[in-house]
């Protein structure tokens, strides 16, 4: 009977069947950081268990990492215990930690992909919701809670509920001056936050087939903002050949005969979905969101929402964006001005992304109104950009070039907003008090328009900033 990738990878995964209909899987991979394991850890010693697969556990510090320090002990006390623990914890399991001095630290959904720990077939938990990322490549990758954490660690195993899976077909090509990010913003603006509850996003059609690695993973990185619990592209020659030299990534005689497994888990071609989407890529621009969730987006020439105009059901969701926004119904979004611009984060602190918004970069600085900070996803992205002059570029810019970490994605460290700023990200939500400060307003767009804003000291349109060519 054809499948789906999902059903081949759950299907291959199954122990058994509990009492409570869940099934519980056997986890291949489990990424930890320095968040959501020490309890785990804890609960482990309080119950005499230990870990049961260390070999299959992979572990970095990125969510507390200072980007502008890097001398330890840290000024922030709680940051420098945290990473205390987890090296503690890791040296007690026997379990890979990619340290602050390995070179090769930095946010875990960055860091698995490129040391080839991520790899097709595979399930992926981690103890953070953005696990989705590792989709990209064909896997199935669950965000867990900190007692689902322990569990794994314990038993290499997960309770779960079955999930639908949503076909979601990308069409045609994407215009100049549009991105991955603003392909999974429409998605989300369409679907809704909620929209994917209960399902398994598969990315597919000509715009996922043209798109890089990163860009895919950047998709799928999002997910989870539109309600899915998990999302990801089939696996193909582009997959294949950016793992292809990794260093946890098969090789020798091992490669051929992994990469013809990796094909064998891509969905089959007249397989089944529970649903069908198709968006068609002419509708999409430069996206920014104007609200308090990803759901709340616009396009760069397109007017905010009014309460008055909007559906009898989202009224109330309008009106409470708009006042905590502080903007008014029906007015550009393009125009708004900014306080902070931010590029980075697991959505977007890849090496593509800072390539991408250098080469448009100079002659063009920062407005004197705006901090501007670019931090690199890893330590591998940060020597490659500097091995470039990427560093340089952003620097002579007016950007501020930090070291590797979610940085201000969360704000779980020093790079906070204040009071009520306005900061144009390319991360990833733009809840209330997401990046520190709780009356902190939150604009999420691609990296190239987060850099038009930079420069304009406004929400502005890449495209027309920085003449943006033909793809």
């Amino acid at each position: 009977m054809a499948k789906s990738l999902f059903e081949k990878v759950w299907d291959a995964h199954i122990v058994r069947t509990l009492s409570s209909g869940e099934t519980q899987l056997f986890i291949g991979t489990h990424l930890i950081h320095e968040v959501t394991s020490p309890q785990a850890f804890g609960m482990l010693r309080d119950m005499g268990l230990g870990v049961k697969i260390p070999h299959r556990t992979f572990a970095t510090v990125d969510h507390i990492v200072p980007t502008n320090e890097f001398a330890e002990p840290f000024s922030d006390p709680l940051a420098d215990a945290m990473i205390q623990e987890l090296r503690k914890n890791c040296e007690e399991y026997d379990i890979t930690f990619f340290d602050l001095d390995s070179g090769k630290q930095g946010v875990v959904h960055i860091v698995g992909p490129e040391q080839g720990i991520t790899q097709p077939g595979t399930t992926i938990a981690c103890g953070d919701s953005h696990t989705s990322t590792h989709g990209a490549f064909g896997a199935i990758a669950i965000g867990v809670g900190t007692s689902q954490v322990r569990n794994i660690l314990a038993t290499q195993t997960l309770a779960l509920g079955k999930l639908k899976v949503r076909r979601i077909n990308v069409i045609g090509q994407l215009a100049p001056g549009v991105y991955a990010k603003d392909v999974i913003l429409h998605i989300i603006r369409v679907l809704g936050v909620n929209g994917g509850t209960g399902y398994a996003y598969e990315y597919a059609g000509e715009v996922l087939d043209n798109m890089t690695m990163e860009e895919r993973m950047t998709v799928c990185n999002m997910s989870i903002e539109g309600g899915a619990r998990c999302g990801y592209v089939n696996p193909d020659e582009k997959t294949f050949e950016y793992l292809k030299g990794r260093p946890y990534s098969p090789s020798g005689d091992e490669w051929n005969a992994a990469v013809e497994q990796w094909k064998s888990f891509a969905s089959d071609p007249d397989c089944n979905y529970d649903d069908v989407v198709d968006i068609h890529a002419s509708e999409i621009a430069p996206t920014v969101t104007w609200g308090i969730n990803p759901g709340q987006g616009i396009a760069i020439n397109e007017n905010i929402p009014s309460v008055e105009n909007a559906p009898a059901d989202q009224k109330a969701g309008v009106e409470e964006a708009l006042e905590f926004m502080k903007f008014e119904g029906g007015a550009p979004v393009k125009g708004i001005g900014i306080d902070v611009a931010f590029i980075g984060s697991c959505t977007n602190g890849r090496l593509s992304d800072l390539e991408e918004v250098a080469q448009y970069l100079p002659g063009k600085h920062v407005a004197e109104c705006v901090q501007a900070i670019a931090v690199p996803g890893s330590q591998v992205v940060a020597a490659q950009a500097e091995q470039k002059g990427l560093d340089k570029i952003f620097k002579e810019a007016g950007f501020e070039w930090r070291g590797a970490g979610c940085s201000m994605c969360l704000a779980m460290n020093p790079d906070k907003l204040v009071g009520d700023q306005v900061c144009a990200s390319s991360s990833n939500r733009n809840f209330k008090g997401r990046q520190g400060s709780p009356t902190g307003r939150t604009l999420l767009m691609s990296p190239l328009m987060v850099a038009a804003a930079a420069v304009s000291g406004k929400v502005a349109d890449a495209r027309e900033v920085f003449g943006v060519a033909e793809r």
